[in-house]
């Protein structure tokens, strides 16, 4: 970890370094990834060639496998065949369109069947997110999480994304603004877990408007944080002017150090 990091971390109050996500074609040497799936499309969905009970078996949630490798500082790295998620494939880029079965999932159920989960109001709706998202085609096989520390020269994650509670978040959030003069600079949208760490920045991104996304409010990945933990993920660009800024900004104030207090008694409660 780098001399500038472990101060960042320590201004801040924070003890895990965040992940970097980037996009590869080589396979990790460690980490944790998904059994492989069955394959799926739309169009196998509309020929109804999909087989739902190999699809499922090897189900995984991509925030559990980033959970796995949190724990043991190790990578998680998904591919086209080795998605865990049918959501988490869409969303890391490696199909689309999404599958209807989703679309009344996130909603209604189907009559008799299912109620679904109910997280928007129709399968209308959902399809709609999914078209405003429109998640960029995976650039490489592999789509990797780890901790930035061991990023290898010639490897830059695009996405940096932190996992913390509310007084951190406090943090990071007034750090982003301080940073970027942006009032504005962080977006909390409607989405999956996944989503929010890469999908919605690189949304952003592509279209001109970096934002760090404050997200974890997925109730599907809740299970997959610790308690009180939401996701704060951010463009690489403004994770490093966050780097270079910090000592500038409120951090070194007396007002953060009664903040930090309040982190080191959450921290305690919770035996960390």
């Amino acid at each position: 970890m780098s001399p500038n990091l472990v101060d960042f971390l320590q201004a801040l109050g924070h003890p895990e370094e965040p992940m970097g996500v980037f996009y590869t074609d080589s396979e990790p040497q460690a980490g944790y990834t998904p059994k492989a799936g069955a394959a799926f499309s739309y169009e196998m969905e509309l020929r109804g060639e999909v087989d739902w009970g190999a699809l499922w078996r090897n189900f995984s949630c991509v925030v559990g496998q980033i959970w796995l490798a949190r724990k043991k500082q190790t990578a998680a790295y998904f591919d086209a065949q080795h998605f865990g998620c049918v959501g988490g494939s869409f969303y890391l880029g490696f199909h689309k369109p999404q599958l209807d079965f989703i679309a009344h999932y996130v909603s209604t159920g189907f009559a008799g069947q299912s109620r679904g989960e109910r997280y928007l109001r129709s399968p209308e709706s959902v399809r709609r997110f999914f078209t405003e998202l429109d998640p960029r085609p995976a650039p490489a096989r592999f789509c990797v999480f780890k901790p930035v520390s061991q990023f290898q020269p010639g490897e830059t994650p695009e996405v940096v994304a932190f996992f913390a509670r509310g007084e951190v978040l406090s943090g990071l959030c007034m750090l982003a603004s301080f940073i970027t003069d942006d009032f504005q600079v962080v977006a909390s949208p409607f989405g999956a877990g996944c989503s929010h760490l890469l999908t919605w920045p690189l949304h952003y991104l592509a279209r001109g408007k970096p934002r760090a996304v404050l997200g974890g409010s997925d109730p599907s990945c809740r299970k997959f944080l610790k308690t009180d933990e939401m996701t704060f993920a951010m463009p690489h660009e403004l994770y490093l002017a966050m780097l270079d800024g910090w000592r500038e900004s409120f951090l070194t104030g007396e007002t953060w150090a009664g903040v930090k207090k309040k982190i080191q008694r959450s921290q305690e409660a919770w035996g960390e």
